[in-house]
């Protein structure tokens, strides 16, 4: 059922939107990962797992579960609700145990969607569980204009992997400081997909004088 549902939600996307993937080759073969990606809108997790390798997990606020059928839908794409600004620290033991049982997770670390389409600050939690379990963090992009309308280019990027080994000590308990500095690494890898190379004092300069 996942796997049929998994593919009509795809068949939906590449006809409701002019979509693109781009760095399928960067997910690694046979483990479970998390995907830590830019957030603009509902439809982000579906967007970006249509394409990605396996079964997968990924966190929502509760209030999409209201609905009965919609709620069917979400917790059949691996969807699982989460209180927001209640310390609801479930949540991460749940993704842990998702992580651990052959699923892997989908997680928007900025917490809330960006209204003009720029990355903005990401909290820690994608670090966290990295932290937790050591699994790689694939830093992924969804890229498009300033509204998502029907056949919108829309293209979503997969980056390399990223080792959390390299950065923080894999236990249950992760250093904090550690832990940040992670977070620091996703989240530049995850701008540069979105928004390219920055440009340098030079070129603006240039830029400004023409």
């Amino acid at each position: 059922m996942y796997y049929v549902i998994k593919f009509l939600v795809k068949v939906f996307f590449k006809i409701a939107f002019n979509l693109h993937y781009e760095g399928r080759e960067n997910i690694p073969d046979g483990v479970t990962v998390i995907y830590a990606c830019n957030h603009r809108t509902n439809a982000d997790p579906p967007l970006l797992g249509a394409n990605a390798k396996g079964k997968f997990a990924f966190m929502a606020k509760e209030e999409l579960f209201h609905n009965k059928l919609f709620a069917w839908l979400i917790r059949s794409l691996g969807a699982y609700p989460v209180s927001r600004g209640k310390g609801d620290t479930s949540a991460i033991d749940t993704a842990v145990e998702r992580l651990n049982n052959n699923r892997s997770l989908m997680i928007f670390p900025e917490g809330t969607r960006s209204k003009d389409g720029k990355v903005h600050k990401g909290h820690t939690g994608a670090a966290l569980i990295a932290g937790k379990t050591g699994k790689l963090v694939v830093p992924c992009g969804i890229i498009f204009g300033e509204k998502l309308k029907f056949r919108t280019k829309v293209t979503v990027v997969y980056g390399k992997p990223i080792d959390p080994a390299e950065y923080v000590d894999i236990c249950d308990a992760p250093n904090p400081r550690q832990l940040v500095k992670l977070k620091n690494r996703f989240m530049d890898d995850i701008k540069l997909i979105v928004e390219g190379e920055p440009e340098n004092d030079a070129e603006t300069e240039e830029k400004a004088d023409e």
